[in-house]
């Protein structure tokens, strides 16, 4: 059984038109947003093993932001591959997963995180399959468990969503 966590970049800033897009960094709503959600990961006990991440700064932010506090620290990989790139090119960095990964985590960006969610979602509660078709709001997470021993097995359809959450909805 593998655990996949997909987690869009918390709300970022645009007040300066002179910024890359690549640099641009979390709003204090966005930093709040991802510190609920990293206490909802602790919480729940689906703090990942490893993750890949957007370079992008705001991810980097979100990330470090959830994976804050008393907790192991997993293996962080920066693709640039997970910058817009399509979802398939997100689906690529999770089928290259190293089989001993149970619980993986992606921070990344919309459209693409909201496209491979909503590929990989094959079941699930009908009302979490809605919310999370209808919309992938900044700073939400996808739950998805595959019924596989490896990771190039993950496809989609083949995912059950477990949890589709935004910060929120979190206390």
């Amino acid at each position: 059984m593998k655990t996949l966590l997909l987690l869009r970049h918390a709300k970022s800033a645009w007040d300066d038109p002179g910024l890359a897009d690549m640099e641009r960094p979390l709003t204090p709503r966005g930093q709040a947003a991802a510190a609920r959600m990293g206490r909802h990961l602790r919480d729940t006990g689906l703090v990942p093993e490893r993750v890949l991440c957007s370079p992008a700064r705001r991810a980097a932010e979100t990330l470090a932001l959830v994976l804050a506090g008393p907790t192991h620290t997993p293996v962080v990989d920066q693709r640039p591959e997970l910058y817009l790139r399509g979802w398939s090119a997100l689906l690529a960095a999770v089928q290259g997963l190293p089989g001993a990964v149970d619980r993986a985590m992606l921070v990344s960006h919309n459209p693409d995180i909201h496209e491979l969610a909503v590929a990989l979602a094959g079941s699930g509660a009908p009302a979490a399959l809605a919310a999370l078709a209808a919309k992938y709001p900044t700073g939400a997470l996808a739950v998805l468990r595959f019924a596989v021993q490896d990771w190039r097995a993950v496809a989609p359809g083949t995912g059950t969503l477990q949890e589709f959450v935004s910060p929120r909805h979190l206390s």
